[in-house]
């Protein structure tokens, strides 16, 4: 006696049940891996090298764009502020990877005076160009609130 062709018919349902579970945990799989967010203004390679002592703001302008924000500190200083984070799992919270704020001080006859880039090294502001730590004082108690801003997620 010969049986009906059910397990001959239950072998197409069941490949198809294991491809759907191999792709849903291919894109579950997926969802999990690293992200990185940038957030304000990406410098440009080469961008402070275009910027020698002496140059006008417009030419500050044509190579670096607008500034994130502007401030009076014995003349003026454009302010360039970015931030890059990460994640390791599509679902959990971003961790601050670095946060920089290039700041391009002009004296008052408009022309590049000095430039910083300033960072966080072992969590106090750092100025990667002079390798120096910021000091207290007028300066200060305008980047401090920036870094903060910056740090809030």
């Amino acid at each position: 006696m010969k049986m009906s062709g059910a397990p001959a018919r239950r072998r197409p349902l069941v490949r198809w049940r294991l491809a759907a579970a191999v792709a849903l945990t291919c894109t579950m799989l997926a969802a999990c891996t690293s992200e990185q967010f940038q957030k304000g203004y990406i410098l440009p390679p080469g961008a402070l090298e275009q910027i020698p002592i002496g140059a006008s703001q417009d030419q500050v302008l044509i190579v670096m764009g607008t500034p994130s924000t502007v401030a009076t500190l014995d003349g003026e200083v454009f302010y360039y502020i970015s931030q890059r984070a990460e994640r390791s799992v599509a679902f959990m919270n971003q961790k601050v990877t670095d946060q920089r704020v290039i700041a391009i001080y002009f004296d008052k006859n408009r022309q590049v005076r000095r430039l910083a880039n300033y960072g966080l090294k072992d969590g106090k502001i750092f100025d990667f160009i002079s390798r120096t730590t910021a000091t207290s004082g007028q300066e200060m108690s305008y980047l401090q609130p920036l870094f903060k801003l910056l740090s809030f997620n």
